[in-house]
C-alpha cells in the first residue's frame, strides 16, 4: 500500500534491532560536488531566507510560508502570496531535502538551487526578479562583503543567491526526537502505545516502503486519493497523475493542516482518511485500499509514534540581516 500513511491490525512482533536501526540518523548532510558546504556560504543563506528584501513587495521572505514553527511550512490549507493571491497547493516542508532528486509537491524542478528560483520570481508567491533581488543586495554594503566572503572568486550574482539559499535549506535537519533516544536503545524514551505504533507503521502494511529511511520519505510520488482536481505530477507527465510527492515525516506533529491540499486538519484526520481508502473514480485511482477492520485503538498508536517524531528544539532563530 502506498500513500502517506499505511497500517496493519494489532498482533505484530517487535521490531527487530536492524529494523529499528533503518531509521538511524545519518552522520554526514550531503552537498553536491559543484556546490560544496561553507558555514559562510549556509550563513549568507539563512540571512537571505529570512529576508524580505527577496519579494516585490519587501514583505514577504522564504521563511513566511515555511515558517520554522510550523516545520517549515504554513499552518493553513494554502499560503497567501503576493497581493493577498491564495496558493493553489498547501506549502510543503523543506527539511531533510538534502537527500531528494524532485522538489515541489510535483517533482518539478531536480536540484534546491531551481527551487529557491521559483518562489521568488512567481508572480503568485514573492513576485520579484532576480534583476531586482540583485539591484537591492548589492545596495547594501552588509550583502556584497558578506558574498566577497562566502564567494571570493564571484562575490554577488544570481546564481550565488541561489547556492547560498540551497546551502542553508540543505542544513536544515529536525532535531534531534524522543524516536532517536529510542533507536538509541533508550526503552523508556518513548510510550508502549508509541511502540506499537511504529510496530503497526513497519508491518505487514509496509508504511515504509513510501516512509522509509530516517525522514520517513522515499522522494517519490504516489497517488494518495485526494480528489480535488489537481493531477499532481501528471502536469509533467501524463503517466503521472495524480501523484504528489511523499512528504517526511519529521516533526509532522507541528504541520497541519496535511495532504497537498491541507485538506486534513489533524493526524487522526489523516489516519481516518486511510482507514476509509481515501477517495477515488474511474479517472482518478487511488493506491489506497480501505482498512476496515483497524481499530480506533490501532489508530490512537500511530498517532503516538508520529508525535515521538517531533524535535525536543524544534526552534530556529532568526537571523541579524544588513541593514546599508
Amino acid at each position: 500500500m502506498l500513500g502517506l500513511f499505511c497500517f496493519f491490525l494489532l498482533g505484530a512482533a517487535a521490531p527487530s534491532v536492524d529494523l529499528r536501526t533503518s531509521f538511524s540518523r545519518p552522520a554526514r548532510i550531503p552537498f553536491p560536488d559543484e556546490s560544496p558546504y561553507s558555514p559562510q556560504k549556509a550563513a549568507l543563506g539563512k540571512m537571505l531566507f529570512f529576508d524580505a528584501r527577496l519579494s516585490g513587495t519587501q514583505n514577504f521572505s522564504c521563511a513566511t510560508c515555511h515558517n520554522p514553527s510550523f516545520g517549515w511550512e504554513t499552518p493553513a490549507e494554502r499560503a497567501i502570496g503576493a497581493q493577498g493571491h491564495e496558493l493553489d497547493r498547501h506549502t510543503p516542508t523543506i527539511e531533510n531535502l538534502a537527500e531528494s532528486e524532485h522538489f515541489f509537491w510535483d517533482g518539478r524542478v531536480a536540484t534546491l538551487e531551481q527551487q529557491a528560483l521559483g518562489p521568488i520570481t512567481h508572480p503568485q508567491e514573492m513576485n520579484s526578479s532576480m534583476k531586482q533581488v540583485l539591484g537591492r543586495l548589492n545596495a547594501l554594503s552588509g550583502y556584497r562583503r558578506y558574498f566577497e566572503i562566502a564567494f571570493p572568486q564571484e562575490g554577488l550574482t544570481g546564481d550565488n543567491v541561489l547556492a547560498a539559499l540551497a546551502t542553508y535549506q540543505r542544513t536544515l535537519r529536525s532535531g534531534w526526537s524522543p524516536f532517536d533516544d529510542w533507536i538509541e536503545g533508550d526503552e523508556d524514551a518513548i510510550s508502549p502505545s508509541a511502540k506499537r505504533g511504529f510496530a503497526i507503521f513497519t508491518g505487514v502494511a509496509q508504511c515504509s516502503s513510501c516512509h522509509m529511511g530516517w525522514a520517513f520519505t522515499d522522494h517519490e510520488f504516489h497517488r494518495v486519493g485526494i480528489l480535488n482536481g489537481d493531477i499532481g505530477r501528471g502536469f509533467l507527465d501524463a503517466d503521472m497523475e495524480y501523484r504528489f510527492k511523499t512528504p517526511g515525516l519529521r516533526n509532522i506533529a507541528l504541520r497541519p493542516p496535511y495532504m497537498h491540499d491541507g485538506s486534513l486538519t489533524s493526524l487522526r484526520n489523516v489516519v481516518d482518511h486511510y482507514r476509509r481508502g481515501g477517495s477515488s473514480s474511474q479517472s482518478a485511482p487511488s493506491d489506497l485500499h480501505a482498512l476496515e477492520t483497524l481499530t480506533d485503538g490501532d489508530a490512537y498508536d500511530l498517532v503516538e509514534f508520529l508525535e515521538t517524531l517531533t524535535a525536543y528544539e524544534p526552534h530556529v532563530s532568526a537571523p541579524a540581516l544588513p541593514v546599508d
